[in-house]
């Protein structure tokens, strides 16, 4: 028997799923829809508990959901128009994975009869998915589609996070549904066994240098605090993976040192340590192959432990362990100054950070894609007033702006402050109409450079020579310059450029006053 709507109707496989994905929590979908998925749309009506967030390309509506999963810890929905509406939104994807971010896409397909006459948009939707997805199921009916949604949604909800891909053929969609899924019980995180949790301690209390390297959610929250409470009763070094998805960060929040980018330089933040224990993590490895530099980034005389797995609960772990230690006990960090820039300093990357960390506000969110013009700067803002920071996770740029969009979605009354480099932004400047459209309090810094600087640098570092101008043309974005203030106010958003250290301090500290999108194109000296 179906299932009556208000209005005396049975409801139709896309309002079965809505109510399916709100009974089970998820209550926002990030879109791009076409043909096969306007009943999903004309359902939205009858669904008003569901937001809907229209993004103009698919890798905005991705990268958004990945964002929004990291601020509210549970997963956001994708609408996607078939394969390639699917295609073009892997790449942030594939970050989202790398974060364990939770995201249910729902990508549309052909009506099942219609797919043996292989129409132009025909494809392998499943073979796209499957190399970032944990899970991917077709639905075969609007009779099974409730259970499929609700399983989706518990395979997205499984530690540490994960992607789950439901395909909705287009009559799936119209066709009369019976029920609407309910949530299971959520599988209980894996705890640490005594036995393991014994050994880290006696590894802890026993000499030798210790060095502990954290992910996840241990970085912000009551594990952050744990694990500092740990390092100085012990003496351990705390290290955060270098693309941490999520971190607390200033204030009086611990100060934990980020393993940096190149591997050589990991190799010898390491190098003083005889033991490295694992928090959620896993061993550092090169982000690249590099001729004649190491890929394992672990020193030969540095031996491993596992303290948990991403998939094993590690605030309860570090709690059990301080308990071990008797080290319960957190003195608050004491924040370092930093000098505020003065107006006559020429514009760069440091004095930029130097400007976001003195008047950054209490409880930002900052989206971190800056690349060359942040990673050296970065332990300036554990100067800064209390915030959240999230990073590029899995190396695809152009996800700063998408990521800024969820997590603005996701925590309405906070400040998120985007720091992104010129190049990296175009890739899905699309995003900056979406924040515009939902009126969301970003603040977008171009780190205008005019060029593709980290690939400057990687050439350099993979031994390839240039000698000429032909090559260098790949690696600049200049000729001609882009001009950022137009093609944000193209798209609503407000923009301003500025050249001098004066005219960003006065013109971010506006845009903090202010609510709602701003872009700052900051043109370095």
């Amino acid at each position: 028997m179906s299932v009556p709507s208000e209005n005396g109707t049975s409801l139709s496989g896309a309002e079965s799923l809505l109510h399916t994905l709100v009974a089970c929590g998820v209550d926002t979908c990030f879109a791009n829809p076409g043909t096969s998925e306007m009943h999903f749309v004309a359902a939205l009506d009858a669904v008003p508990a569901m937001r809907p967030v229209l993004c103009l390309f698919e890798g905005v509506a991705t990268g958004a959901a990945d964002g929004y999963a990291r601020m509210a810890g549970k997963p956001a929905s994708t609408l996607l128009h078939l394969g390639p509406g699917l295609a073009n939104g892997l790449a942030s994807l594939h970050n989202a994975r790398r974060a364990q971010s939770p995201i249910i896409n729902i990508v549309g397909d052909h009506a099942t009869y219609h797919l043996q006459y292989d129409a132009p948009l025909t494809s392998d939707i499943a073979g796209f998915a499957r190399p970032v997805s944990d899970w991917v199921r077709r639905s075969a009916s609007a009779r099974s589609l409730p259970g499929d949604v609700a399983t989706a949604v518990a395979c997205a909800r499984r530690s540490p996070g994960q992607i789950a891909t439901l395909i909705l053929p287009a009559d799936t969609a119209w066709a009369p549904a019976e029920r609407i899924g309910t949530l299971g019980a959520d599988t209980p995180l894996s705890i640490v066994s005594k036995a393991s949790l014994e050994k880290i301690a006696g590894l802890l209390r026993a000499p030798g240098r210790v060095a502990m390297l954290l992910r996840g959610d241990v970085l912000h929250g009551q594990g952050l605090q744990l694990a500092a409470s740990i390092a100085a009763h012990t003496g351990a070094k705390l290290f955060c993976d270098t693309f941490a998805p999520r971190i607390r960060r200033g204030g009086h929040h611990p100060v934990i040192e980020r393993l940096h980018y190149r591997g050589d330089e990991v190799i010898r933040q390491l190098a003083a340590f005889d033991h490295l224990i694992l928090v959620g993590a896993e061993p550092p490895v090169a982000f690249f192959a590099y001729p004649g530099r190491p890929s394992w980034l672990v020193p030969s005389d540095c031996a491993l432990h596992t303290l948990t797995r991403p998939c094993e609960n590690g605030p309860d772990a570090l709690e059990r362990l301080a308990d071990r230690l008797e080290a319960k006990m957190y003195h608050s960090a004491v924040r370092r100054a930093v000098a505020t820039p003065q107006s006559d300093e020429p514009l760069t990357p440091e004095t930029i950070l130097r400007c976001v960390t003195t008047d950054l506000p209490e409880d930002a969110i900052v989206v971190d894609e800056g690349l060359t013009s942040t990673f050296p700067y970065y332990d300036l803002l554990d100067a800064a007033s209390s915030h959240d920071h999230l990073n590029l996770t899995g190396g695809a740029i152009g996800s700063g702006i998408p990521l800024s969009v969820g997590a603005a979605v996701a925590a309405p009354a906070r400040k998120v402050v985007c720091l992104h480099g010129d190049g990296g932004a175009m890739y899905s400047l699309q995003g900056l109409w979406t924040q515009a459209r939902e009126r969301l309090d970003v603040i977008t810094i171009i780190f205008a450079n005019r060029s593709y600087a980290i690939l400057e640098q990687e050439l350099d570092r993979v031994g390839a020579c240039v000698d000429g101008t032909r090559s260098r043309r790949l690696l600049d974005v200049g000729d001609p310059d882009l001009d950022w203030t137009a093609l944000a106010t193209g798209m609503g958003v407000a923009a301003e450029r500025v050249t001098t250290v004066a005219a960003f301090r006065d013109t971010f500290g506006r845009a903090i006053r202010a609510t709602g999108p701003i872009l700052i194109e900051a043109v370095i000296a």
